[in-house]
C-alpha cells in the first residue's frame, strides 16, 4: 500500500505563515501526497510551487464552522478554484442538521456543487457534533446533493474521526460516495486502519512524519 497516494498534506492553522505553506508544498512534492490542503486564500501560493506537478490543491469553504450562508461558500468555492484548486472541501451546516431542517442542508451542498461542476466536492459532518442517527442522515442527504465525497471532521472540533464513525458512513453510502477521514490521524497504523475499512483519502498534518516511520512504500511516480 503505497500510504503517501492517501494522504492530503493539510496545514490549515490560522498561525500558518506564507513560508509554511511553501514548506508544506515541497513536502508534497518530496513525497508525492495525492494534494495539499490549505485556507483558501493560500491557494495562489500552493498554485505557484505545485502547479505543473500532478499534486491537487484542496481549499476548504466555509470553514471551519459551516453555518455561513451558501451564497459565501459558492463565492468562496468559485475563486479558490479560479485561482487555482482543484478540490473542494465544504463544511455542513451543522446546526441546520440538527434543527432537522433537511431541505436546508440539501440546498446548501447542492448548490455548492452545481456552482462548483466537475471539481471534486467533499462535505465535512463534523462527526464529533453527531449522533449515530445525524451522521447516517448527513450520509443519505450528501448522496442526494451529489457531493463525491464525505469527511470525517474539520480537525477543530471536539475530536477528529473515529473508526467507528467511519463504518457507520460506509454502511451508509456504500460505494456512492468515497470517504476521507481526518483529525487525529497521527501514525501509520492508524491510517491503515482507516484504509482497510474503506477510506480513500487521509487528511493529515503530520504525513511527513509517516512516510518516515520504518518500512514506508513511498511512491514516487509522478503519473500516479
Amino acid at each position: 500500500m503505497e500510504l503517501n497516494r492517501y494522504i492530503d498534506h493539510t496545514l490549515l492553522s490560522a498561525s500558518a505563515t506564507e513560508a509554511d505553506i511553501l514548506n508544506l508544498c515541497e513536502e508534497a512534492l518530496k513525497y508525492n501526497f495525492y494534494s495539499v490542503c490549505v485556507n483558501s486564500s493560500y491557494v495562489p501560493i500552493a498554485k505557484q510551487i505545485l502547479g505543473r506537478s500532478v499534486i491537487k490543491i484542496c481549499t476548504v469553504v466555509g470553514f471551519p464552522l459551516g453555518a455561513m450562508s451558501t451564497e459565501s461558500k459558492i463565492f468562496e468555492a468559485k475563486k479558490a478554484i479560479e485561482q487555482g484548486a482543484t478540490e473542494i472541501d465544504m463544511v455542513m451546516n451543522i446546526g441546520r442538521l440538527k434543527s432537522k431542517n433537511y431541505v436546508a442542508v440539501l440546498k446548501d451542498i447542492s448548490n455548492v456543487k452545481r456552482a462548483i461542476g466537475l471539481v471534486p466536492l467533499k462535505v465535512i459532518l463534523e462527526i464529533s457534533e453527531l449522533s449515530k442517527n445525524e451522521i447516517v442522515k448527513a450520509c443519505e442527504i450528501c448522496i442526494d446533493a451529489r457531493a463525491d465525497y464525505i469527511k470525517t471532521s474539520t480537525g477543530f472540533s471536539k475530536s477528529g474521526a473515529t473508526l467507528t464513525a467511519v463504518k457507520i458512513m460506509k454502511k451508509s453510502v456504500k460505494n456512492q460516495l468515497k470517504i476521507k477521514a481526518s483529525g487525529g490521524i497521527r501514525d501509520v497504523e492508524t491510517a491503515r486502519k482507516y484504509i482497510e475499512v474503506g477510506v480513500d483519502r487521509i487528511g493529515a498534518s503530520l504525513g511527513v512524519l509517516m512516510m518516515n516511520e520504518p518500512e514506508q512504500v513511498i511512491s514516487t511516480d509522478p503519473t500516479i
